[in-house]
């Protein structure tokens, strides 16, 4: 779909939402390796005239363009997929979200021959127009506090459930759909213990669904809000599936912040974390809710040498790699040895 290009609102959508026109007001972005683009629509008519929405188009190019080069049959698979699983998500778990675990509402979905698309509302005019953008300053206390809470409390409400119609296994580098960056890997003990720290992530007694790209980018903020996770609302659920949720604050962490900073404060995060899921989970037994904690924080570590497993084969030269993800790897190594 060229970028330039005006493509009429589905009609399909139109009749799902209950609205008889929509105006376009303006592309908001690209979506990754040129695969369909994000829009933003006014709607006319109907309950929801006057009405903002967001157009997400997927419709796959004939010929990718992928920053970092991995152009291959699998990746492409993986990206239609991928594309898939959100739709899934949006038609079966989001109205399971609430507030406390803020996603935008689906207004509708069309599915055609080589397009799909997904009528979301439009968290600008929700009131959550703040947006992070990673390498920018570090954010703010109260700003990574939100993002740390919608974690714990969207892994509370989806633990020991289904991950149905999602990926099996959560997380856009998950080992088993990355099988050409594990092969291009310069870190020759990483690469060999790759299949042994999977196996004890996928292992866990306790497993929920993960966000699976959970950055800082992926949560919209409101703006002047109150601290609290009614301030902050995640987009992009293309790799959300099963896992253990620190998969997604230890990710979420290696985009927040640099080397140092994030040797600095990684503990004091898992603490709050632990504090917000146990608080998400009150009313279980407690010596669950011991349990769930005492493995979680264990696999900690794992989840960050799983991801930098990943960037090892994928660009080696990322800034998330750095002292304290190298020194978190050399830890598992040894645990495993």
């Amino acid at each position: 779909m060229s970028p330039h290009l005006f493509v009429p609102f589905p009609l399909p959508l139109l009749a799902q939402c209950g609205a008889q026109q929509a105006h376009f007001q303006r592309r908001v972005q690209s979506l990754w390796s040129g695969y369909g683009a994000i829009e933003r629509w006014r709607l006319e008519g109907g309950a929801r005239a006057g009405q903002s929405v967001i157009l997400k188009r997927i419709a796959p190019p004939t010929a990718a363009a992928h920053p970092r080069g991995w152009h291959s049959d699998l990746s492409h698979r993986r990206k239609l997929l991928s594309y898939q699983v959100e739709s899934e998500f949006y038609r079966r778990y989001a109205l399971r979200c609430e507030d406390t675990c803020r996603v935008p509402h689906c207004l509708g979905l069309d599915e055609q021959v080589g397009e799909t698309r997904l009528l979301l509302e439009d968290l600008d005019a929700a009131g959550f127009s703040g947006r992070r953008l990673v390498d920018e300053a570090d954010p703010s206390e109260a700003e990574l506090g939100q993002c740390v809470e919608w974690l714990a409390r969207f892994h509370a409400r989806f633990l020991g459930g289904s991950s149905d119609g999602l990926w099996p296994i959560g997380t856009y580098w998950h080992l088993d759909t990355r099988p050409e960056e594990w092969a291009q890997m310069t870190d020759n003990r990483l690469q060999a213990a790759a299949a042994a720290i999977d196996a004890r992530l996928n292992g866990a007694q306790f497993q929920t669904l993960v966000h699976g790209d959970a950055k800082l980018a992926n949560f919209c903020f409101r703006a002047n809000s109150a601290h609290g996770p009614d301030g902050v609302a995640a987009v992009d659920f293309q790799y959300i599936g099963g896992g253990v949720g620190v998969k997604d604050l230890a990710y979420l962490l290696g985009s927040a912040y640099h080397g140092e900073a994030l040797a600095a404060r990684t503990e004091h995060w898992l603490d709050c974390y632990m504090s917000c899921l146990r608080q998400a989970l009150k009313g279980r037994v407690e010596s669950e809710l011991d349990a769930l904690e005492r493995e979680w924080r264990g696999l900690y570590p794992y989840a960050v040498a799983d991801f930098e497993r990943f960037l090892n084969g994928w660009a080696p030269g990322h800034w998330k790699v750095n002292g304290y993800t190298s020194e978190t790897v050399q830890h598992v190594l040894a645990q495993l040895s």
